[in-house]
């Protein structure tokens, strides 16, 4: 299978929508183009919205959209961004937003990105390559409270201290390896064990240095004011602290449609879902395992 076109679960997602061939659909996390693609195959005269900070994203999508038709607009963006962007170009309303958080095959894979850290490189995890702030100043120039921080708000990282303080005892540090080798150093053979000693700090600094987690509530803030009555909000998740924050919301907003004194049966604005992906995508992709397809369909515009 080639990853570069591997989208996790497609299907799923897709279906999720109800697309109506004359409908506005928003894809926040373009990346190679694998859910914008089936949005647009089934769109006639409606048009599709899609979003990404990352060049090479936006230039291999825009070439394998174009091989379907002319109906979309890619927008080089952070989506915490989107409803500005859209209401600039006077889309006020909505029938379907989709978003695939996390990195992506491409990203992880090409190793002078610095995401991976089973790969050398330098330190570097920016999905907009024209921003200032990479890993490396984070690694390098972050105190030990604040490492320890992003570890504990940004992935469940075992022992944040202790590996704060060797990141601080060891610098400079300038590569993925070398951090690699710090963290294998640093933790004790039990916890080695368990998985890749580097995974949850690697997401950690990738969120920081990002901005992922404030990025993504900020996103859902301004979601639900775009959707049209029917519309949907379709989230793909992959690790515990982006669902946690999606979840939370997803349940705040599916408990506060509902006036107190009203009885609940028929009186539901929202209707919120949740899917994890088949047994069959788990076999053929790995990266599948962890996702979570979470789904908020709009039902009432009161």
């Amino acid at each position: 299978m080639n990853d570069l076109h591997y989208s996790v679960m497609l299907n799923e997602t897709i279906d999720s929508l109800n697309i109506k061939e004359d409908g506005i659909y928003v894809d926040l996390t373009l990346g190679m183009g694998g859910h914008s693609e089936q949005i647009l195959k089934r769109l006639k005269t409606g048009h599709l919205y899609a979003f990404d900070k990352d060049d090479f994203a936006l230039n291999y999508s825009k070439n394998r959209l174009s091989k379907i038709s002319n109906n979309f607009t890619l927008i080089k963006s952070d989506f915490r961004y989107f409803k500005e962007k859209l209401n600039n170009l006077n889309v006020l309303k909505v029938d379907g937003i989709i978003a695939d958080l996390g990195v992506s095959s491409p990203q992880l894979d090409t190793p002078e990105r610095g995401f991976s850290y089973n790969k050398d490189s330098v330190l570097d995890m920016r999905m907009d390559q024209t921003q200032q702030l990479t890993a490396y100043d984070i690694v390098n120039n972050y105190s030990v409270e604040k490492l320890v921080n992003i570890f504990k708000m940004h992935a469940d990282v075992k022992l944040p201290k202790l590996v704060a303080k060797a990141i601080v005892l060891n610098r400079p540090i300038n590569t993925t390896l070398e951090l690699v080798d710090i963290i294998k150093n640093t933790y004790p053979s039990a916890i080695l064990r368990q998985k890749h000693p580097a995974k949850t700090i690697f997401q950690a600094i990738r969120i920081e240095v990002n901005d992922e987690l404030n990025s993504l509530k900020e996103m859902l803030d301004n979601a639900l004011p775009l959707l049209n009555k029917n519309g949907t909000l379709s989230i793909i998740t992959f690790h515990s602290i982006e669902d946690r924050i999606v979840s939370r919301y997803l349940k705040e907003i599916s408990k506060s449609d509902i006036p107190s004194k009203m009885p609940i049966q028929d009186n539901k604005i929202f209707l919120t879902k949740k899917i994890p992906p088949s047994d069959f995508e788990v076999s053929q992709n790995r990266r599948s395992k962890s996702a979570k397809l979470r789904i908020l369909k709009k039902l009432s515009e009161s």
